[in-house]
């Protein structure tokens, strides 16, 4: 007569422990869900990382005039805007942008002004 409390206690345990897991599990999942996506923060940060990245390399570049170049980075989508003094230095910021890693595309909003105008 003893043993069937005991199987009830047994069970209550088998029980209890069956559902502690199963709780963290799920806990886990949704830890996981909301780590891989980047706050808007994180985004931000990326965001301005890359475009300092960009402006550097625009800076290393020889026989380009960076002086009146504006960089605008979002989500590896580049944006060059202002203006230098000649065309062939509109080809140079482009292809000076896209090789920088992480960069996905680039609009090339440059114009053309000669110097003293």
């Amino acid at each position: 007569m003893k043993v069937f409390p005991a199987i009830k206690m047994v069970g209550a345990a088998l029980i209890v422990m069956a559902s502690l897991n199963a709780y963290a599990q799920s806990s886990d999942a949704a830890a996981d869900t909301t780590a891989s996506a980047p706050t808007a923060k994180q985004t931000k940060s990326a965001n301005r990382a890359l475009g300092r990245k960009v402006r550097s390399a625009l800076s290393k570049t020889k026989g380009l005039s960076v002086n009146n170049i504006t960089v605008r980075a979002r989500g590896g989508a580049v944006t060059l805007a202002g203006s230098v003094p000649e065309q062939p230095q509109v080809d140079l910021a482009t292809q000076a942008a896209q090789g920088v890693a992480g960069v996905t595309s680039v609009k090339n909003a440059l114009t053309i002004r000669p110097v003293g105008q």
